[in-house]
């Protein structure tokens, strides 16, 4: 069986007649004639049920039609792959990612893509919340968390770079209140807690979820505090202008960290949920453009730029007061 048979089978019936498939595939009607009856000879089965005035296809026919369009497609994604290689990356790749990684560190990678790659377009839509990727005609996404509720066998996953999340403070917090020697004592300070997507049963933001980094050993510790927000963004400004405890990547304070605006609170506890995560719906073939792509963005972020030194311990810090906490 040849790739002309196939199509000489899909022709027939998405066109519904003989005559018809042979003027789309521009032939002479007796051409369909023949290739089908030798077709269904080599294969010892009726593909086609004919009448005056229809051809529609067998149970045999339809799951031929329907292994014929899998196959097709398998021949026109080889054809682009091939042709790709041979020339220079264009096309368009529509991304999503979430609001803050997305402009701190995603933005600034892609720009540096497209100029290597100037036949490119890149759009990329920021949102807090994971589109439907296939339906909405993404390419992909770069999130902070696997795919969640979805099948592997639908998704494509791989890991750009692992990522943290910490517990800081100001300076200024940590002078009046101290610093919590266990995360149990987290419930005596006010916490700042963002409420990026609302509570639901699979994601509350009423508890944190702690691992020990010497034994990864994970305590679920209940957290209370008067401000919390949707915005990522004003929860950091609360805890910099001293007003609690806060849980946050490590990309998106690496700054503050490193001119000692924020303080590591329990530093041997982190919450290593947070990993950054190249996401696209299930094909056959990546084309090579995305395939450049995710490896470039593996390559930026491999070293894990944000992880900056912070400037002082906050255990060893004289704004910690040993003894010193906060009372409900």
């Amino acid at each position: 069986m040849e790739r002309s048979d196939l199509e000489l089978v899909l022709a027939v019936k998405q066109l519904g007649s003989l005559a018809a498939a042979a003027k789309s595939l521009q032939v002479a009607p007796s051409v369909v004639t023949k290739r089908l009856a030798a077709l269904e000879a080599q294969l010892g089965l009726r593909l086609f049920q004919r009448t005056t005035r229809r051809v529609s296809p067998t149970a045999d026919g339809e799951t031929l039609c329907e292994r014929a369009i899998a196959l097709l497609n398998n021949f026109k994604e080889v054809e682009a792959e091939l042709h790709e290689r041979q020339t220079e990356p264009t096309g368009l790749i529509r991304l999503a990612a979430t609001l803050g990684f997305g402009r701190l560190w995603l933005g600034p990678a892609l720009a540096d893509f497209q100029t290597r790659y100037p036949r490119l377009q890149i759009q990329l839509q920021l949102t807090e919340q994971l589109p439907d990727l296939a339906v909405e005609g993404f390419d992909g996404a770069i999130w902070l968390w696997n795919a969640p509720g979805h099948r592997a066998s639908e998704w494509v996953s791989r890991r750009l770079v692992r990522n943290q999340r910490v517990l800081v403070a100001a300076p200024s917090y940590l002078k009046q209140h101290g610093s919590p020697a266990t995360p149990e004592e987290l419930a005596l300070h006010p916490c700042l807690i963002v409420r990026e997507n609302g509570d639901t049963q699979e994601q509350r933001f009423d508890s944190w979820s702690l691992q020990r980094e010497r034994d990864k050993r994970v305590l679920r510790v209940p957290v209370q505090g008067p401000l919390s927000s949707n915005s990522g963004e004003l929860v950091r400004d609360w805890c910099l202008a001293g007003h609690g405890i806060m849980l946050r990547s490590l990309w998106d304070i690496a700054p503050q960290l490193a001119n000692g605006q924020l303080m590591r609170v329990l530093p041997q506890y982190v919450m290593p949920d947070a990993d950054i995560h190249w996401l696209a719906p299930y094909r056959p073939q990546t084309p090579k453009r995305i395939r450049l792509l995710v490896d470039f963005l593996a390559e930026q972020y491999r070293s894990e730029p944000w992880k900056l030194k912070p400037a002082a311990d906050p255990a060893a810090s004289a704004h910690a007061r040993p003894g010193s906490r906060r009372t409900r």
